[in-house]
């Protein structure tokens, strides 16, 4: 398969960018220590950016919390902290230009008519000229992305269906999708590489064609493998996994390391936690993490 995305060179600029739904975990910690990694090795910045467009599903005082395990696990970012819910302004300027460029129409369809007719959506309203009185905002799909090479997982081929949907980039309650403000927010803080959960990897094919819509440079993609619990399922907020613990954070900082199959770092209880860091940084290997997900029963 040829490479749809344009590689970048220095300067290297990565992000961590969770969303305040609840406490970091171990899960959150492996993507996080991931990322960190990679664009340090990489002699770049790695910023941070709180995904906090869906407000119905945000947790009071999560992102304060976020932001402090990060620090206390010695993963500190570079430059300010960006906030999706302050950035309104600049997401209102990319829908008035593709409402200017008619890529876009208002659609109220149900999710369930949706799945009825197999999950993915048919355009059905495209061509109604629906007002925005209980619809969401479609994108018209004229740049569909059937896959990319991912640096670590390789190529990646989507659905058909999925490539060619008319997804959503303004929810009928009126919040911000996602596919959109990460792709806004990439392009706004110039990112080279977007390094996260394999989790996230089917919907890269969307964004990629909005990047390609909007005339944005597309960044490299690394999709890290997924740490799993005693279920087969990954750790997540939504599962109930325990918050990372706020005590010495080597011994879990050594575990996330070994999740990610990286060199072992011996004595690493004469260190601090910048030394060992700093340690892992000269020793990341990205041809060594095994790329799917894998089970871990002590955070779970």
């Amino acid at each position: 398969m040829s490479n749809s995305i344009i590689t970048n060179v220095s300067p290297y600029i990565g992000r961590f960018a969770p969303s305040p739904t609840g406490d970091l975990h171990f899960g959150s910690l492996v993507t996080a220590l991931g990322s960190y990694l990679q664009a340090k090795k990489k002699q770049g910045k790695w910023y941070v950016r709180i995904d906090d467009i869906d407000t119905a599903r945000e947790v009071p005082g999560a992102a304060s919390r976020i932001l402090k395990t990060l620090a206390h696990y010695g993963l500190h970012w570079d430059g300010k902290i960006i906030y999706q819910s302050q950035r309104h302004d600049l997401y209102h300027d990319t829908l008035a230009q593709l409402k200017q460029c008619y890529d876009c129409y208002y659609c109220r369809c149900t999710r369930q008519r949706i799945n009825a007719i197999g999950g993915y959506y048919d355009a059905h309203c495209r061509n109604l000229g629906l007002s925005s009185t209980a619809a969401a905002l479609r994108i018209i799909q004229s740049k569909p992305v059937y896959g990319f090479y991912d640096q670590l997982q390789g190529d990646y081929v989507a659905p058909r269906s999925l490539a060619e949907e008319d997804f959503i980039i303004v929810r009928k309650d009126n919040l911000f999708a996602y596919n959109l403000v990460v792709v806004i927010d990439d392009h706004d803080q110039a990112i080279t590489e977007v390094v996260r959960g394999a989790d996230l990897i089917a919907p890269s094919v969307r964004q990629i064609s909005l990047h390609h819509l909007l005339a944005f440079p597309v960044p490299d993609y690394m999709h890290l493998p997924l740490v799993l619990n005693r279920f087969h399922n990954k750790l997540s907020k939504q599962n109930h996994t325990p918050p990372l613990p706020i005590n010495d954070p080597r011994p879990i900082l050594i575990d996330a390391l070994n999740f990610l199959s990286q060199p072992t770092i011996i004595n690493w209880q004469d260190l601090t936690t910048e030394q060992l860091l700093n340690q892992a940084v000269q020793n990341w290997q990205l041809n060594s993490i095994q790329p799917n997900g894998r089970i871990v029963t002590n955070y779970d």
